[in-house]
């Protein structure tokens, strides 16, 4: 079973904060999309990378954010992950944010990548070092 593993940190600044005065929705995606760049570094398998020893990338194809509790100018987040799911062409990551000093959930984003043939422009099967270095941090989403 995987452990989290710690892929952002961040500050929420002023300009982030809409006319209620905490953090508007727009501003989780670019947080949450940092993150996600730096899950597959954290697996072991950097990103850039990936095409030239696979033969294949990784696409976005769906991405749901769930939005637990306000964030104001000043929270400090920090946010973690681990995969959540492991398909034959797909993975899914389950992100959280948390607010740095309380450890408090702020949000959560699912993230399914799809393995991507840029040749023969379609989905592709999963490459087995990828499943294998995927599995090792692999935690199902009752364990959360």
């Amino acid at each position: 079973m995987g452990d989290r593993l710690e892929l952002f940190r961040g500050v929420v600044h002023p300009w982030h904060q809409d006319h209620f005065g905490h953090m508007n929705v727009r501003h989780y995606a670019p947080f949450f999309d940092d993150a996600s760049y730096h899950m597959w570094t954290r697996l072991g398998i950097a990103f850039s990378d990936m095409l030239a020893q696979h033969g294949v990338h990784c696409v976005s194809a769906q991405a749901t954010t769930r939005f637990v509790r306000e964030l104001v100018a000043g929270d400090l987040i920090v946010i973690d992950g681990v995969v959540s799911r492991i398909g034959t062409r797909s993975a899914t990551f389950h992100l959280r944010m948390l607010h740095a000093d309380t450890g408090a959930l702020h949000a959560t984003y699912d993230l399914v990548e799809v393995f991507f043939d840029p040749e023969t422009r379609a989905s592709a099967p999963m490459p087995p070092g990828v499943r294998e270095k995927l599995a090792a941090h692999y935690l199902p989403p009752e364990a959360e």
